[in-house]
């Protein structure tokens, strides 16, 4: 029988340890084995350290890039938000009336200022100019309301033929409202108030066309051979008319107390329903305690400018006062207390002897 020999592990490399650790200093290996081990905690520290800052630095640099491009976004889409279409440019613009200066440095490139009471012109800039006049159409509307002897107390309910369609403005008289007339026409004149101003032709006797073509004839009655009107409210371009025109419009209005009245009020207010509905002035020289006007009228559309009509007492004088196609918000203010002071300091009534 073979036997199979038997193997028997080498114990010879452990002896050589045991003779090796015998010799050597225990405290020192012990020594030895700490400062390794802590070496190790050490390193591992470290890395275990650098591993997570670098992830909350990857962290920190990517929300800081998500936030960048946020707020590039954000910035985009408020810019296409806040984005207006450039103005068109107003007939006068177009014609370059701007383009001729006066001694007062007006911004309105078309003015005509005239003493009523002797017809001195004491200022004149492109007064023939026949542009589109906005909202004074409203004095010619008021007028023929006026003249035509319909009941004041009369009610007019707003409808959706009185809405803007033209140039979109907005009105707090909703289709449904009912007012007076009397209401309509003060809203119209103190406040320019479109809709009122349409009721109000609407409503005419014998319809809006009617009231148009009484518009008209009543102009040329007057001698205002470069006027034109279109409709009741002024949104219209094709309403126009030359400072001249105007100013013989304003002498004749200012001599109707009841216009008078209603264009020089501060403010007044309506019941609709439950509701009180404030307006104010759309001339804000009227609560003016400097100025004593007995007449006026503003308009506003792109095509006309600003626009600014005053009958007022300055220096002794009653001037008719006509800006048109003024650039800029504020300026046809501006231009009329220019006018009132050089009026004031140059051309003073001259006392009657």
């Amino acid at each position: 029988m073979t036997c199979k020999s038997l193997i028997l592990p080498d114990f010879s490399i452990s002896l050589k340890l045991l003779y090796i650790l015998s010799k050597i200093d225990k405290d020192k290996l012990l020594k030895n084995i700490r400062t390794a081990l802590i070496s190790l905690t050490i390193a591992f520290c470290m890395a275990s350290f650098s591993t997570v800052t670098f992830a909350r630095v990857q962290t920190a640099a990517s929300k800081k890039t998500v936030t960048k491009i946020a707020s590039a976004r954000k910035k985009s889409s408020s810019v296409r938000s806040r984005y207006v279409a450039p103005k068109r440019p107003s007939f006068g613009q177009i014609a370059g009336l701007h383009a001729l200066d006066d001694e007062l440095s007006l911004k309105s490139s078309v003015a005509y200022v005239i003493d009523q009471d002797t017809q001195e012109v004491l200022l004149s800039k492109n007064d023939n100019a026949v542009l589109p006049i906005a909202s004074i159409t409203k004095l010619m509307t008021g007028l023929i309301i006026r003249e035509s002897n319909l009941m004041m107390d009369e009610p007019i309910t707003i409808s959706h033929e009185d809405v803007d369609t033209e140039k979109g403005s907005s009105s707090r008289l909703r289709p449904g409202t009912t007012l007076t007339r009397g209401e309509l026409l003060h809203l119209a004149l103190m406040a320019s108030e479109n809709r009122a101003a349409h009721a109000l032709g609407r409503t005419y006797p014998q319809g809006l066309n009617a009231f148009v073509q009484q518009m008209n004839s009543k102009a040329r009655q007057l001698g205002m051979t470069d006027t034109n009107y279109a409709e009741p409210t002024g949104l219209s371009s094709k309403n126009q008319s030359s400072a001249k025109d105007l100013a013989t419009l304003v002498a004749y209005a200012a001599n109707d107390s009841t216009m008078r009245e209603l264009t020089t009020s501060v403010s007044t207010a309506v019941e609709v329903g439950r509701k009180t509905l404030n307006y104010k002035s759309t001339n804000r020289l009227v609560s003016n305690p400097q100025w004593d006007i007995d007449l006026q009228k503003t308009g506003y559309i792109s095509e006309a400018g600003q626009c600014l009509v005053m009958q007022a007492k300055v220096a002794g004088r009653k001037l008719v006062m006509v800006f048109l196609d003024s650039a800029g918000k504020f300026s046809r203010i501006a231009d009329a207390e220019r006018v009132r002071r050089w009026v004031e300091m140059r051309h003073p009534a001259v006392p009657q002897t």
